[in-house]
């Protein structure tokens, strides 16, 4: 007679959507729409994919302003005194750096914050990169750091 072995149902995969635990090898996609999700969240983790990815479509998104910014330049005017007066386009490219600066700042600090906690840090570490001169390289640092294991301890 033999014993069957008792079948164990696959659990669906509960990362992806539990927005409380991070999203280890998020993809692009992933990434972007849990930034926005998670707009204000402070608590729990964060995957470097999720922030690498963020940074990524962030600087996509800066570029274009940019360049529309730059494109605006171009058509600039000469004042009657000699000063250059830059095109709509400039304005245009500028009040576009704005608002994205405006509307990615808190989520972009949560994020900073949740990533801190997936290297078993607390989210206040973010603040070493107010350190001048070395604060910045400080913060890359820990922002690139493995995940570890030990960071459970910030989830709700």
């Amino acid at each position: 007679m033999a014993v069957e072995s008792p079948t164990v149902e696959p659990q669906p995969a509960q990362a992806a959507d539990h927005l409380s635990q991070p999203l280890y090898g998020a993809t692009f996609i992933e990434a972007v729409t849990r930034f926005f999700k998670k707009y204000a969240t402070f608590s729990g983790r964060a995957s470097r994919s999720e922030l690498w990815w963020w940074v990524l479509a962030s600087a996509i998104v800066t570029t274009i302003c940019y360049v529309i910014m730059m494109s605006g330049t171009a058509g600039a005017t000469l004042t009657a005194d000699g000063q250059a007066s830059p095109g709509a386009g400039f304005w245009i490219g500028y009040a576009l750096i704005g608002a994205w600066s405006l509307a990615t700042a808190v989520p972009l600090l949560a994020l900073y914050w949740r990533r801190l906690h997936d290297t078993n840090r607390s989210g206040a570490f973010f603040f070493l990169g107010l350190i001048p001169f070395v604060g910045g390289i400080i913060l890359l640092v820990l922002l690139a750091l493995p995940s570890d294991p030990a960071g459970a301890r910030f989830d709700r």
